[in-house]
């Protein structure tokens, strides 16, 4: 009987040893997910920016946002090449960084229409089927609207123009 009580003594021991082994893992686990959740939400979440550093901030920046403005309706120009009717189709928008000079500049759109209706229906329909004479053509459109801007309002106002559609018929 004293050789059962000693055999059953060290299994009580050896179950004791594994749960407490157990414990310890899963407090280990749960320890690092809490860590790992707590430096993910330290990192993600920054805390906001004073009024005082976010003015200081805008004033580093050296361009503002730009703004776009779409000269509406599409420009429809016809040509004529070899007895053939063609059309191109052009979607305008006009890049700037400054509203107030770009709503100075809206006042004079039917003389900036002008220029660029005479400017698109002037230039040669086959230089206008390749990448490179569409690029032309759309630089050819940004000084002519600068030129424009420069005349009326004192300064260049749009950085770029941009072609939003460029259709050829």
């Amino acid at each position: 009987m004293a050789k059962t009580e000693e055999a059953k003594e060290p299994a009580a021991k050896e179950g004791k040893g594994k749960l407490k082994l157990i414990i310890l893992l899963v407090v280990g686990l749960l320890l690092a997910v809490g860590l790992s959740v707590g430096a993910t939400w330290f990192l993600m979440h920054k805390p906001a920016e004073a009024p005082a550093d976010k003015a200081t901030a805008d004033a580093t920046h050296t361009k503002p946002a730009a703004i776009y403005e779409p000269l509406t309706p599409a420009f429809v120009v016809n040509f004529k090449q070899n007895g053939r009717d063609r059309y191109m189709q052009v979607s305008i928008v006009l890049q700037a960084r400054d509203k107030a000079d770009m709503d100075a500049l809206k006042v004079h759109t039917p003389v900036i229409r002008n220029n660029l209706v005479m400017l698109f229906s002037g230039q040669p329909f086959e230089t206008l089927t390749t990448p490179i004479g569409q690029e032309m053509l759309r630089q050819k459109a940004t000084a002519s609207v600068q030129e424009v801007a420069q005349k009326e309002v004192g300064k260049p106002v749009i950085d770029q123009v941009l072609f939003t559609n460029f259709v050829l018929q």
